[in-house]
């Protein structure tokens, strides 16, 4: 195969196969050049199907799609994940390519925000650099998806009223716009505001307090609060942490966050979730729960348990 195929790729994916290292490089550099066209905050519309974490879970991504969409065909419906492609789940390549070549083949309908985990200090140590090397045996693909990854936006903004980001809030940032003013093609910062987005987590507390993680920050309803205000939002969404129900509400459905990773590194034992938001409808969204791609369905990686550290 030497002609480059977006449909094969997406077929071979299917199949749980790896794809030939010419097809990737084609893939990736493809990709490259519709990221950069991208704003740091996408100025989305709805009606949209909001995402969370996959971490490498390519069959229940399709189970996800699945769940999603009723089956209507690909390119007929707007999504967005908010990141967390790879590590943990044993198919972190296949799992990014396939919705690499979604966004190449649809480039108006599937949107990716950047995760902690879209990060060469954190991939590197957590899953996908070692699955790039096993099916690559050399270290280059690794690299050349950690260049796309320094591409990817870092919010999303969907009708002026949504905001959706990976981790969370940043004392650094208080207007949208500001993100916009940023460099966010590098390796993602240990600190600072690009971080904070990647990195920071909601908790039942009254002021910025330092995050046990390492990186970004703790914060509570009086900053969702003053954001939401600040910006002219709803609510906010974000993923980064395995919620058992699939979903989790914060500071009196001002906060989101959905996780659509079902079973987290197949013995977790968690729902997934993602959210439909169509605000023009009677209810403005719905969560659609689902459940991890059935045993007779799937491949199984050969060490699912590559990373028993939650991060």
């Amino acid at each position: 195969m030497n002609q480059f195929d977006v449909d094969v790729i997406l077929e071979t994916c299917h199949k749980g196969d790896s794809i030939p290292e010419q097809q990737i490089v084609s893939l990736l550099t493809k990709l490259m050049e519709v990221l950069y066209t991208e704003d740091n905050v996408l100025e989305l519309s709805s009606p949209i199907t909001i995402c969370g974490d996959i971490h490498g879970q390519l069959y229940d991504l399709f189970e996800l799609f699945k769940n999603a969409t009723n089956g209507s065909e690909p390119g007929t419906e707007q999504f967005l994940f908010m990141g967390d492609y790879v590590d943990r789940g044993g198919f972190s390549v296949e799992t990014f390519a396939y919705l690499a070549a979604l966004k190449l083949k649809y480039p108006n309908k599937y949107y990716m925000l950047r995760g902690n985990h879209e990060c060469r200090q954190v991939n590197q140590m957590y899953g996908f650099y070692m699955e790039s090397l096993s099916t690559y045996c050399h270290p280059g693909i690794w690299a050349l998806c950690n260049e796309v990854f320094d591409l990817l936006p870092m919010a999303a903004l969907i009708d002026g009223r949504v905001f959706s980001v990976h981790g969370g809030l940043s004392p650094r940032i208080n207007l949208i716009e500001s993100i916009s003013l940023m460099n966010r093609q590098e390796e993602l910062p240990s600190i600072g505001p690009l971080c904070d987005l990647c990195w920071s987590d909601p908790d039942d507390i009254e002021t910025w307090e330092e995050n046990q993680r390492g990186a970004g920050w703790l914060f509570g309803a009086p900053q969702v609060k003053e954001f939401c205000l600040n910006n002219g939002l709803d609510f906010i969404t974000r993923s980064h942490q395995l919620v058992m129900d699939g979903y989790k509400w914060y500071f009196d459905e001002k906060l989101i966050t959905v996780w659509s990773a079902p079973n987290y590194m197949y013995r977790s034992g968690n729902k997934a979730c993602v959210m439909k938001y169509h605000p023009n409808d009677a209810e403005p969204y719905n969560l659609v729960m689902f459940d991890p791609c059935p045993e007779s369905e799937r491949k199984i990686p050969d060490d699912p348990n590559q990373c028993p550290y939650f991060l």
